[in-house]
């Protein structure tokens, strides 16, 4: 059985370690802060901890599960301790420049990226079956070795996760829609909620706030960095989500202004049968 590294034990390194601990793998963990080390130990996360990349010389594949901008200064670094054999991967959310300079840098490289998370971050809230039935994208480029691809794909699958394979730039303009582009606009939606200017409006609208605005605003209230990652990281396809969703903002902004209430329940229509497409298992 492999011995697997993981580097950033947060939310998704330390439920990935919880996952195949779980099922009797040996589980190597990396964090920069002795503190989370100990944390990671102590919630059977990993079997030993260390801020030294050092640690990782036994292992066969690792996860790096830092934030985007880590990512490759990390593969660096691991470098003068990795077996030639070693697999790495990565479960950044955007996959171009981190798949085109790892692969260069280390070829036995798989992009990977996970769908799950919640609002909150730290190993305190990492959980067994994060990853159930969630999608999990891999990016291999041409010369990604096939053998490699398929042991990071039979863990995704041991993770009990969805697999999908995708060319990177395909993962990145999908997720632009459906990841990327939903932090922009729920945190413009509590932005604007802000924007009242009658303060008693905004307390009163803050105490009466419910389930609508819970469901859209949770992405919107998330990890501050990460939405700046993505934006940074994947700036033409978030720009051109952006783009489309202002101009569907306007068209409802007209159907308003003209009050032009049957296109407006026409167009809401076809929202709610066009949903049902990207979520079919919802209940």
């Amino acid at each position: 059985m492999m011995n697997i590294g993981i580097v950033g034990l947060g939310l998704i390194g330390g439920s990935v370690g919880l996952d195949l601990r779980t099922l009797g793998y040996r589980i190597f963990g990396v964090s920069r802060r002795e503190q989370t080390c100990q944390k990671a130990i102590a919630l059977g996360v990993v079997d030993e901890a260390s801020p030294e990349l050092s640690l990782l010389s036994t292992a066969d594949l690792i996860f790096i599960c830092t934030p985007i901008c880590d990512i490759i200064p990390t593969l660096e670094k691991l470098i003068p301790f990795l077996s030639p054999s070693a697999i790495l991967t990565d479960v950044g959310s955007v996959k171009i420049p981190i798949v085109e300079e790892a692969s260069q840098i280390w070829p036995n490289f798989v992009g990977g990226h996970p769908m799950a998370g919640k609002t909150e971050s730290g190993i305190e809230i990492a959980q067994l079956g994060l990853f159930e039935d969630r999608p999990y994208v891999l990016t291999p480029n041409e010369n990604t070795p096939l053998e490699s691809v398929k042991k990071v794909e039979a863990i995704a699958r041991l993770l009990k996760s969805q697999v999908y394979f995708c060319e990177p730039y395909e993962h990145d303009r999908a997720v632009a829609w459906v990841s990327h582009l939903p932090v922009m606009a729920s945190a413009s939606l509590i932005a604007a909620c802000m924007s009242e200017s009658n303060l008693a409006i905004v307390k009163l609208a803050q105490e009466l706030a419910s389930s609508g605005f819970q469901d859209t605003s949770r992405v919107g209230g998330g990890n501050p960095e990460l939405g700046r990652m993505m934006a940074e990281y994947n700036r033409l396809e978030i720009l051109r989500s952006l783009h489309s969703f202002r101009d569907e903002i306007d068209k409802f902004i007209q159907h308003i202004e003209q009050k032009n209430w049957q296109s407006l329940e026409q167009k809401l229509k076809h929202t709610q049968q066009n949903r049902k497409l990207f979520l079919p298992h919802e209940n």
